[in-house]
């Protein structure tokens, strides 16, 4: 596992109000983090992937309001997500006010940060004009070799500081190529909110008659992979930090995981969302597994406490898949298993049902497979014109599995609009299956005779 895939991740910390959140958002791109005027509007740490910056795709996580010395609880739990964050960072921008000038509270955010983190960007929000640059110079005071002047909201300076990000960053881990993996291995990721069962289902699991080879550790921060055999085939539950360790996790900070949720999908190959069958899908769910899904990972959602559930009159199968179709539009090729991780009520389909997701998952199809299926689909239904102009689908081949992934080389990429994609994707579903796989189809403009395929 020392070839997994790394996320490199950017913290931003600093006081209430400098600007954090929305230099978050002008790096993710969207307003994912609540702006406000009124200090400590962002008490949870948020998480985000930015757009790719020197070829590097970067989480970046955006904390509450920094106080060294909270007094009072609340802010007890937003210095404990902040140092989390510095924790988990691989560089870290402290974010000041140059509006506001060096403040104390400033300065000792500074120290902190000089005694805990080796790689820290001093930025200087709030600067727009001349006269603000001069000024800024002030923030010198508190230590930081690198000062940068920015203005998040009008997006001025904010590529210099993540240029000289990129700059920092550890070198990417090579990723691990499709043959060099084990055949025989299949790496689980168990996921969920915090008390839906996630450490009783990986105990029953661990329990049920499995062999339990070895621990080893992961590349998640406080996380140790366990080892299962069952017959010939070997199964890794990529563990999360909380999940069978909670001894050395705050459990304040469970809820909040994000990353580390984000870094285990990366090394997975099918992930397990537990759900909390009496409460039903919640918005934390929807992002753990929309990013399960963004991530390219075969999917399987596993609603737990059944036994409970089956009590409630207004709670049964067909309410809850009608739960799951609205809230989860996205993620509707994944199957949905009903189980009681407490008794282990259904839990024995859980292992075949990993087997069938990871089949789909790492399944191929042929050249001329792909090209019938095209021609049949486009025969059915055909592309819609754009601009008056016809839009042709040529050629069709699959460029890699896990997940599976293809490529349609056409007259105009940008001519094949969502719903038709949608509809390609929903035919290739409903012909060969690829339950629990997300499908990736890409469309590139028509190769000139002698150009190379690209990869």
């Amino acid at each position: 596992m020392s070839n997994a895939k790394h996320l490199p991740v950017v913290a931003i910390v600093g006081r209430p109000n400098v600007g954090k959140s929305t230099l978050f958002n002008r790096l993710v791109g969207q307003r994912r983090a609540i702006v406000h005027d009124t200090p400590g509007v962002t008490r949870d740490r948020q998480y985000d992937l930015t757009d790719r910056y020197g070829d590097r795709e970067i989480m970046v996580i955006d904390t509450g309001g920094f106080e060294p010395n909270p007094e009072d609880d609340l802010f007890k739990v937003v210095r404990a997500q902040a140092m989390a964050a510095i924790d988990e960072a691989d560089v870290v921008l402290l974010v000041v006010d140059a509006r506001a000038g060096v403040t104390p509270m400033d300065k000792e955010v500074g120290r902190l940060l000089r005694a805990s983190h080796e790689k820290v960007l001093l930025v200087v929000n709030k600067v727009e004009g001349s006269q603000q640059e001069i000024e800024a110079l002030e923030f010198h005071a508190l230590g930081f070799d690198e000062l940068f002047t920015v203005s998040s909201e009008h997006n001025q300076g904010v590529g210099d500081v993540m240029d000289r990000v990129v700059e920092l960053l550890p070198a990417p881990a090579p990723e691990l190529e499709e043959q060099d993996e084990d055949p025989s291995e299949i790496r689980i990721a168990i996921l969920g909110r915090p008390n839906v069962g996630k450490s009783t289902l990986v105990n029953r699991l661990l329990g049920q008659e499995r062999q339990v080879v070895s621990d080893m550790p992961g590349t998640t921060m406080d996380a140790v992979d366990t080892e299962l055999v069952v017959g010939d085939r070997r199964y890794v539950i990529v563990d999360t930090a909380g999940v069978r360790r909670k001894a050395r996790v705050d459990t304040q900070l469970e809820g909040f995981a994000v990353s580390r949720s984000i870094r285990t999908i990366e090394r997975c190959h099918v992930t397990l969302v537990v759900l909390d069958g009496g409460e039903g899908v919640t918005e934390q769910d929807a992002r753990l597994i929309h990013l399960a899904a963004d991530r390219g990972r075969g999917l399987i959602l596993l609603v737990n406490k059944w036994d409970l559930v089956r009590e409630d009159p207004e709670r049964n199968v067909r309410v809850v898949e009608d739960e799951i179709e609205r809230r989860l539009p996205h993620a509707r090729y994944a199957p949905v298993l009903y189980i009681a991780a407490l008794t282990g009520k259904g839990c024995h389909r859980i292992l075949p049902l990993v087997e069938k997701v990871y089949a789909e998952f790492d399944k191929r199809l042929t050249t001329s497979e792909c090209n019938r299926f095209l021609q049949e689909a486009v025969l059915n239904h055909s592309v819609p014109q754009r601009h008056n102009r016809p839009v042709r689908l040529n050629y069709m081949t699959q460029i890699r599995v896990r997940p599976p992934t293809f490529v349609v080389w056409c007259n105009t990429p940008e001519g094949v609009e969502e719903p038709y994609k949608r509809y390609l994707v929903n035919r290739m579903r409903e012909r060969y299956g690829f339950e629990g796989a997300p499908i990736r189809m890409k469309f590139r403009k028509k190769r000139r005779p002698g150009e190379p395929i690209a990869g």
